[in-house]
């Protein structure tokens, strides 16, 4: 099988495509051929050793992946040979094949669209962890998504959304923020070009935001929490501006309001039950025309370090998948 190999940390310049034995299945676990791997973030930051996850060189990144099952270990009864599967693996779906836990990998339908597949688990994934199990998002509250042009971040604004939530989308552009529009978004700030506290206080009669999303990090992060709500949820998703914000801690008690941690891939090893059972109300959510993937870009295996390269400068909108 082919597949792309991280010999040295680096950008994703540094990335190269070779030849591996096919995979065998271990104990409990699955062999998939990969038709669809999603780019996300993380991605990026694993390769340049700058993620609390860190693999032993060398490694294949990739980490969100659709495809069909080639082959089942000891022990596995829920898949069967020729399934189609979604699967959240942390590293090695950008390569033909990947090698998945059983409790890793989710059932799809026959007639599932495997590239929108590929699309959905980690960013529908961590979004909807975020907001209705962290956050417990009730009907009627107004949430406040940074980044929201993003793969999680156009997520999160559907997601809260199905929830019944009015939602305020933050971007960079006003191309961004009409496919926050898009989406659902109900009210958007450009805050490149707009004061975001003023803003936030004109959308919100001064009340501010009974939840922020916060996937970026960086500059706006403070302004952000200072103008969420009485009893308000601030949602600690990543950190894609690269500055981990330092937030005066007098404000969450001056708001009675929460910092929340959101790290879904560890939610979804730990708990799989409650992570399967979010899952299901996802494709149900999916199936109803509620929740609809933004691909944006479609690269083939070869071309992986382009699609991370757009990933790191911030130039992609929604999701990207790699087809090998």
């Amino acid at each position: 099988m082919r597949a792309i190999r991280c010999h040295r940390y680096g950008p994703p310049a540094t990335l190269v495509v070779e030849t591996l034995p096919d995979l065998v299945p271990g104990p409990g676990e699955v062999v998939i051929d990969v038709k669809a791997a999603g780019v996300n973030y993380p991605d990026v930051l694993v390769i340049e050793n700058k993620y609390q996850f860190k693999p032993a060189l060398p490694f294949t990144p990739g980490s969100e992946i659709a495809g069909i099952v080639r082959a089942i270990g000891e022990g596995v009864t829920r898949l069967q040979v020729g399934m189609p599967v979604a699967a959240f693996v942390r590293i090695g779906g950008f390569a033909e094949q990947v090698a998945a836990p059983v409790d890793a990998c989710a059932p799809l339908p026959e007639d599932a669209d495997l590239a929108v597949a590929a699309a959905f688990t980690l960013a529908y994934g961590t979004s909807h962890h975020a907001l209705a199990d962290r956050a417990a998002l009730r009907p009627g509250e107004t949430v406040l998504v940074l980044g929201a042009a993003g793969g999680v971040g156009l997520a999160a604004i559907e997601i809260a959304k199905a929830l019944g939530a009015h939602v305020i989308a933050a971007a960079s552009s006003d191309q961004k923020l009409a496919v926050c529009r898009a989406h659902g978004a109900d009210a958007t700030i450009q805050y490149d070009r707009e004061n975001l506290r003023e803003r936030i206080a004109a959308l919100t009669d001064g009340r501010g935001p009974d939840v922020v999303y916060d996937p970026v990090g960086g500059a706006y992060a403070e302004p952000a929490f200072r103008s969420i709500a009485w009893r308000g949820r601030y949602l600690v998703v990543g950190f894609a501006a690269g500055d981990i914000p330092r937030l005066p801690l007098n404000l969450a008690l001056l708001k009675g309001a929460s910092l929340v941690g959101v790290f879904w891939g560890e939610f979804a090893q730990r708990e799989p039950q409650r992570n399967h059972a979010a899952f299901e109300t996802l494709m149900r959510w999916l199936r109803e025309g509620k929740l609809r993937p933004h691909i944006s870009a479609r690269y083939t295996l070869d071309e992986t370090p382009q699609a991370l390269e757009a990933m790191a400068s911030r130039r992609v909108t929604g999701k990207v998948i790699i087809t090998p």
